[in-house]
């Protein structure tokens, strides 16, 4: 599971970005003839004729770091890999989870230095918030090894103590003290349709990851949940000119879901979906890690990179 990429032109390092040097070690490490092609991992999976060692590459939230920084070497060496891609920029209306993510990086000193401000603007009883939340932010922090616990704590209080509006009304007031203007950096940071286009012709898999990327989906009730994939569903449908029948996979964003989520996958002829982990997820009543054809796992690329250095 990818996401975020650095160089040294347009994509500044951050919190679990690679570099183009990075992911040539990390595919050296997995070795190349163990990396399938979409298609080809999708079959094998449904045949049950996977083996251990063999893996996909997904990639998600359609960063235009992706496009820069990983295509080029995904065509090098020949690698066709799972896009899954949200779509409301489409029409105007953005992702500020990569927004708040560029403005962390780029006004802060560090990601510490954003979370005690982030915290201390907010005027609320964080400690109870947290004391009351200590065994979920235990088992978050066992299911996410890869999150500091102060990842996990902003991650809480965003999805959980505020609600959307509240949260991005808070970033937006940080935003305005710091004199931080959006709207300069968006083409920068997302994939054009243009850019969906190319990929679905060099034979990579577009899939569906929701429309407006909600950080908590499974939140929603059956019918917002609906058209947050229909929407998606017909936007990628409509950039690709295909036949529908060609979507067939999805990445669930932030790994949030349930059992509406799934049914509705299913509905729309969605056979493939992959979550965010690789643990046994007991509270969803699973038995095994890949737990359907819906709920295939996934290690994050900064799990791999920590077993190569040990």
């Amino acid at each position: 599971m990818f996401h975020h990429f650095h160089d040294e032109k347009n994509h500044k390092k951050g919190q679990g970005s690679i570099s183009k040097d990075d992911f040539y070690n990390l595919i050296n490490f997995i070795g190349r003839k163990n990396i399938l092609n979409a298609d080809t991992f999708y079959q094998k999976l449904k045949e049950k004729k996977l083996k251990e060692n063999e893996v996909c590459f997904t990639f998600d939230d359609a960063i235009k770091c992706q496009i820069d920084v990983a295509l080029p070497i995904l065509e090098d060496l020949k690698i066709k890999s799972f896009f899954f891609v949200h779509t409301s920029m489409h029409e105007g209306k953005h992702d500020y989870l990569e927004i708040f993510r560029h403005f962390r990086l780029n006004y802060f000193e560090d990601i510490n230095d954003f979370y005690s401000i982030f915290f201390k603007n907010l005027n609320k009883d964080l400690n109870s918030f947290f004391k009351k939340n200590e065994n979920l932010i235990l088992e978050r922090k066992k299911r996410y090894s890869f999150y500091s616990l102060e990842d996990i704590k902003f991650r809480l209080v965003r999805d959980i103590l505020l609600n959307k509006k509240d949260y991005e009304e808070h970033m937006f007031k940080l935003m305005d003290i710091k004199k931080f203007d959006h709207n300069k950096i968006i083409s920068s940071l997302f994939f054009s349709k243009n850019d969906i286009v190319s990929l679905d012709n060099l034979g990579h898999c577009i899939g569906l990851h929701s429309h407006s990327h909600p950080t908590l989906l499974e939140k929603l009730n059956y019918d917002e949940q609906k058209k947050e994939y229909s929407q998606n569903f017909k936007f990628i449908h409509k950039i690709l000119n295909k036949p529908k029948r060609k979507i067939f996979a999805c990445s669930h964003p932030l790994g949030s879901y349930n059992d509406d989520t799934l049914k509705i996958l299913s509905e729309l002829g969605i056979e493939l979906a992959f979550k965010d982990n690789i643990s046994i997820e007991k509270d969803r009543g699973m038995k095994k890690i890949n737990n359907s054809f819906l709920e295939i796992a996934r290690k994050d690329h900064s799990e791999i990179i920590k077993s190569m250095v040990k």
